[in-house]
Order: structure tokens, then sequence, then C-alpha cells
């Protein structure tokens, strides 16, 4: 193999595909990047067998070839060759010169024998969808995701496609999350659970630009086609949380509608003391046209006064600060509505527009003890 191409492009793809390199793994292979050279392109590619990314640069290829690289060692050297032609030669021995200006360097290569293949997926299932829409259908819903091991079907994403929607529904089972976006086509109406990690390294990938997308769905695996870049996971499997009977169990005995910002920066300056407490409790105080937050620690104590609209009955209620700033964090709307029923029944977080219905967070209350 002996190759020509510019330094930046390799340098941003190795820093793109390094996002699948395994890390504390027992089999070193699956820590290497393996470099294809043929048809006037270089292919790069990385994996540890959950999450596959492939990234094609330009290059001129004078012999065509293969090998597989430390992927650690080779990002971090040739991410500082960013302004160089970089050219690569492959010897008989498996060993890789990299030589740049006037100067070189040498890697020793992993055998390719033992490297995974990368099977794209041959299916005619998928759906198309803008680039910013799925980019949002992701960032609004992801940070719900289980962090623990106790069930590992809550540390993935559950996928609902249909012919003109698609759903993003995620839980650690204190919240839930359930977003929605337009797609422009969409020949399947499945279901899949996503694993937590691969959706943020497909988010990363994804600017915000109106470019259509395809992503492919196998009973297995989903990818996602960029074009130059393809990345593909495998999915989880199990039941996932039956979603719609958990929401449709609430009750809307108090329905409060109130400006985002407003309560959104009064729970910041509220949850300064509840942090301090190793709580994270505000009480909410619904009454008439008011809401007041208050939390509470050993330092002293922060009352916060909120102009609301109510409907329905008073009520006293507490909850984690933390998981509605999380919500909010990814929430644009001016206004929000706040649907809730007992101090012991979870709150639902949606628009004040119903038609719309791009998002609905649901919030399991913290008991108050008096």
């Amino acid at each position: 193999m002996q190759i020509l191409c510019d330094g930046l492009d390799l340098s941003e793809a190795v820093l793109k595909v390094s996002k699948a390199i395994a890390v504390k793994t027992t089999n070193p292979i699956l820590e290497g990047i393996k470099l294809v050279a043929e048809d006037n392109e270089l292919t790069l590619l990385a994996t540890d067998l959950e999450l596959s990314i492939e990234k094609k640069i330009r290059a001129e290829v004078k012999e065509e070839g293969s090998c597989v690289v430390p992927g650690r060692f080779f990002s971090e050297f040739v991410k500082r060759l960013t302004n160089d032609k970089i050219e690569l030669i492959l010897n008989e021995k498996n060993g890789l010169t990299i030589k740049y200006l006037d100067s070189q360097g040498f890697i020793q290569c992993f055998s390719q024998q033992e490297y995974p293949s990368f099977n794209v997926l041959d299916t005619k299932q998928y759906f198309a969808i803008k680039k910013q829409d799925f980019k949002n259908l992701i960032n609004k819903s992801i940070f719900s995701v289980a962090i623990d091991d106790s069930r590992p079907i809550l540390k993935g994403c559950l996928l609902e496609v249909e012919k003109d929607k698609i759903k993003a529904v995620t839980s650690d089972g204190y919240r839930l999350s359930l977003v929605k976006e337009n797609v422009e086509f969409s020949n399947i109406e499945s279901s899949c659970i996503v694993p937590d990690k691969s959706l943020r390294e497909i988010s990363k990938l994804l600017d915000d630009s109106d470019e259509i997308i395809n992503v492919y769905l196998e009973k297995n695996f989903l990818m996602v086609d960029l074009k130059d870049t393809k990345i593909m996971t495998r999915l989880l499997e199990g039941e996932f949380l039956n979603y719609n009977q958990i929401i449709s169990s609430s009750t809307n005995e108090t329905v409060v509608v109130v400006n985002k910002t407003q309560l959104e920066n009064a729970l910041e300056r509220a949850s300064l003391l509840s942090k301090i407490g190793q709580n994270n409790l505000v009480k909410f105080d619904i009454s008439e046209d008011t809401m007041f937050l208050t939390s509470n620690s050993e330092i002293g104590n922060i009352k916060e006064k909120i102009n609301i609209v109510l409907n329905g009955k008073d009520l006293v209620i507490a909850f984690n600060a933390r998981y509605f700033l999380e919500a909010f964090r990814v929430v644009d709307n001016e206004f929000v509505k706040i649907v809730l029923s007992s101090p012991t029944n979870p709150c639902i977080i949606t628009p004040i527009d119903e038609e719309k219905e791009e998002f609905l967070y649901l919030i399991l209350p913290v008991r108050m003890i008096n």
C-alpha cells in the first residue's frame, strides 16, 4: 500500500472513526483503525463490535492495500500533521511509514486477519430525515437514558418509525422523555432500541442543515448513511417500558401554564441550596395565579415566586430540580404546560399547543418528609 493524502482530511477522518475504538477491551485488535486504499480513496474503519464508523476520503493511491494501525497513537500523531501532505507506505513486514515534509514516522501494524469486517446493511428498509431533525430528536431525548446497569434495556433509546413521524423514548425509571419529529420518507413501520453511546456519537456527526439522510434498519442493526461516512450500531434486545400506559395513567387535576425561562431560572437558584443538602429537592407550592419554589439546607433557605396560569386544584409537590432543568435545557418554547394530579403522581411537561406535541417529559415527584 502506498498513498498520498491531505493531512487535514486524514486527521478529521481519524477523529470521527476513533469514537468507535474499543476501550478497556480484552481484544487488542479492536483498539485499531483499519485503512483500506483503493480506487483513489482511503477508507478508515473502527469498531468495538457494538458501534462501527466508516469514513472515506480522497487520496492518490499509488499502490492499493490495507492495514490496521494502533488507533490511539495514530489518531494523536496525525492530528498534529493537519497542514501537511502525508504519504503512507506499507512494507512487506506490515510496518507503516508515515512521511510528511522532510520527516517521517513508523508504526508496526496489527494483523489484518483478526480484524472484524464492516458489513454495510443490504436492506431496502429505511427512513429519510433531515439532519437537524434527527439531531434534535436525539439531543432532546437522550439525557434521560439510564446510566446504571440494573435495567440494561433502559440504557437505550426506543425509536418508533411511522410513515411520516418518528418517536424517541427514553427513561431512567425516574423520568421519561418522548420526542417526535417528521420524516421525509419511510417505507417501514417498525421500532428498535438503540444504545445510548451509539446515538450520542451519531448526534456528534450530524450538523444543523436541512440535508436529508437515510437511516437503514435490519433486525439487529441500524445504519446511518452520511454519504462519505457510515455509522452502524448493534441494537439492544428486549422489551422496553410500556410508555403509553405510564403516560395515560396521569390525570390533569392541576394544569399550570408557565414561562419556561422564568421557571428555569428560579429552579437554578433554588437548586443551589438543595444541592448543598444533597437531595436536590425543591418544593412546588401551586395556588391560584402563583407558584412558590422553596428549598432548604443547613445554611439557609430560598423562596422563589413565579406568576402562572392555573386551571384546577391547588397542589403542594416536590421534585428533583435536576430533572426539570435537564428537560428545560432542550426546550425552546417560551411557555410550557405542566400537568399534575397529586403529590405522589408524576407530572407531565408538554407544549401549550396540543396539536404540535413535539415533546413530552414525565417526572416522578419526591416524597416530602413533614
